[in-house]
């Protein structure tokens, strides 16, 4: 059976429900994403926060914390299969226990390894070169990560700018995470266009870009380390690279 999901993580983690609870499953896919097969049949489950606490606390005591946050940022991944990489760790981490991170380099556990980590490192990355521009009063940033990190990304800055008001905006998903005191909420679907930033912001920017400039010494630019740190990619939403 293959269990088709809403694409939110309380959905996931109601297929894994079901499929201790009530069939096992060949299969766990985004329902947007999902081509039907002619060996398996499959089922919409809807989503139910209840059914997906039971799973959540579940893999925090039964296996670890540890276990549970590999398991999170796995589904933040861009990865394909991240689902399957999910029920095939699962399977095995409710089977091992406590022991299951043990298990480093095994075939079940290592795959989500490897993910959290690209993952971390990602937001890590844009922790240190995310930009934030004044927009009438409203700090504003604007990024293309290659991994849904906004939720981690808004968690870390609406501790940091707590008093402030602010929004991130991931346009490669076309969604923004939206700080205002004390509270965040994520909007889908939005596409954020033709800002005015402020006459201050412009004079920043053009300090910061000349300030880019003269710190740099010529004579020991080293171009290939400056495209490990910051990739081409992440370059257009940086003010130093326009």
């Amino acid at each position: 059976m293959d269990y088709l999901y809403d694409g939110t993580f309380e959905g996931l983690l109601t297929c894994i429900y079901y499929h201790y609870k009530k069939e096992k499953a060949a299969g766990i896919y985004n329902i947007s994403s999902y081509q039907q097969s002619l060996l398996n049949s499959c089922e919409t489950v809807e989503t139910d926060e209840e059914k997906a606490k039971i799973v959540s606390e579940a893999i925090n005591k039964k296996i670890s914390r540890e276990a549970y946050v590999n398991v999170y940022y796995c589904y933040l991944s861009d990865y394909e299969n991240k689902e399957n990489i999910i029920l095939n760790f699962l399977m095995f981490g409710f089977k091992y226990g406590r022991n299951t991170m043990n298990f480093y380099t095994h075939e079940k556990v290592l795959p989500i390894n490897e993910i959290f980590l690209k993952v971390s490192r990602e937001v890590h990355r844009f922790l240190g070169i995310l930009r934030f521009s004044d927009v009438s009063g409203i700090l504003f940033a604007r990024f293309s990560p290659d991994n849904d990190i906004l939720i981690l990304m808004v968690d870390h800055f609406s501790d940091r700018y707590k008093y402030e008001k602010f929004i991130i905006y991931d346009e490669k998903r076309s969604k923004a995470a939206i700080y205002s005191d004390n509270s965040f909420e994520i909007k889908e679907n939005i596409n954020i266009e033709n800002l005015e930033y402020s006459q201050d912001e412009m004079v920043i920017q053009k300090l910061w870009k000349q300030y880019f400039s003269d710190l740099a010494i010529k004579e020991r630019i080293n171009s290939n380390l400056q495209f490990q740190l910051v990739p081409t990619r992440y370059r257009k939403n940086m003010a130093e690279f326009k």
